[in-house]
């Protein structure tokens, strides 16, 4: 009796062998194994975040009881998955602080194999250290008792199950530090040097200026891609939100003069340094921040000052702030978010945003 050909068979296992192939690299592009939740700190930049790499948000309840404690309930299984939690240090603060780590245990406790907080603006970045100069209507003698609120912070996340952080512009970059995780700190110079290059028509004659000594490094950085000179301004402050004195440090005269700082919250100093800038004469005056959290009298400061345009991102939510003040505009920010997770979840590098703006 003649031997059957082995030839169907073969072809069968080949045609099945693409099939599940097939499959393989559509799920792949789907991103499989990953889950993203958002608190309600910032939904609509969560959402930019799944639009962005294609997959939906993740089914969560969030609620209060009539004591004001936090409830949250996961809707759906997270057991095995990477999880993504995207929760902003805006607004209330402190309920939304408490409201991401009661999502981090949830998730942790409920088998996920991976948590991430996604984490825009870092709540109390501002108390990295002992600074007298913050507290010192609270100093008694030549002591400083104050906390070192961001290292608290970071203990509370790591202790609530979160295995890796990702931010942007820390107000400190050596808050890292303050971690046993992983945190990868994005920066939003790209998503700046793309909004210049493309919105201020004679930025080859700017001056990059910095607000305070502080944040020299970070305008020295921009004003070298730029290809530009930089400024800045000493200030001494008598307490937290209030400053004394002003000292500009540069030319600006017959310049674009560009402040640039990580974050702004009364807007007391911009407005006194645009002062100072156009005094000093400078021809127009922006202001570009990453973190935009305007609060107390920020947004009527910002109304009565020179400014051509006040420039940030959306790490914080804008659209209230945008609508009471003209001068506000808006750098999206949520690519860059949305490919650190894509990067992190698939094992890749994350180094290329911190010089390039995604697609």
């Amino acid at each position: 009796m003649p031997l059957l050909s082995s030839e169907p068979i073969r072809a069968r296992c080949l045609v099945k062998s693409n099939l599940v192939s097939t499959r393989s690299n559509v799920a792949n592009n789907r991103m499989p194994n990953i889950k993203v939740f958002s608190g309600t700190s910032h939904p609509d930049l969560a959402q930019r975040i799944v639009d962005r790499l294609g997959i939906d948000v993740g089914k969560v309840v969030t609620k209060k009881f009539s004591n004001l404690e936090t409830c949250v309930e996961i809707g759906e299984s997270v057991r095995g998955e990477d999880v993504y939690i995207i929760q902003s240090g805006s607004g209330e603060v402190n309920d939304n602080l408490m409201e991401l780590l009661i999502m981090i245990n949830a998730c942790k406790i409920a088998s996920a194999s991976r948590v991430t907080a996604v984490i825009p603006c870092f709540p109390y970045a501002r108390q990295d250290k002992k600074d007298k100069e913050l507290f010192r209507d609270f100093v008694i003698g030549n002591q400083s008792r104050a906390p070192i609120s961001a290292k608290l912070v970071a203990n509370m996340l790591s202790v609530a199950g979160a295995d890796h952080i990702i931010t942007m512009d820390l107000h400190a970059s050596q808050i890292q530090g303050f971690f046993d995780i992983p945190v990868d700190n994005l920066f939003a110079e790209p998503a700046v040097l793309k909004w210049i290059k493309e919105n201020i028509p004679e930025w080859r004659n700017s001056i990059i200026v910095s607000p305070d000594a502080g944040g020299a490094k970070r305008v020295t950085s921009i004003a070298d891609r730029l290809n530009v000179e930089f400024a800045l301004i000493h200030k001494e402050r008598k307490k937290a939100n209030e400053v004394a004195s002003m000292v500009l440090v540069g030319d600006v005269k017959e310049r674009i003069a560009i402040l640039v700082d990580d974050m702004a919250d009364t807007c007391g100093t911009i407005c006194h340094a645009a002062e100072k800038l156009t005094e000093a004469g400078a021809t127009k005056v922006y202001a570009i921040l990453t973190h935009g959290i305007f609060s107390g009298p920020a947004i009527s400061r910002i109304n009565n000052a020179c400014f051509e345009a006040v420039v940030v991102t959306n790490t914080i939510p804008q659209d209230g702030h945008m609508k009471e003040c003209p001068k506000i505009r808006c750098i999206d920010v949520s690519m860059m978010f949305a490919e650190a997770v894509r990067r992190t979840h698939n094992g890749e590098s994350v180094s290329y945003l911190f010089s390039n703006v995604p697609y």
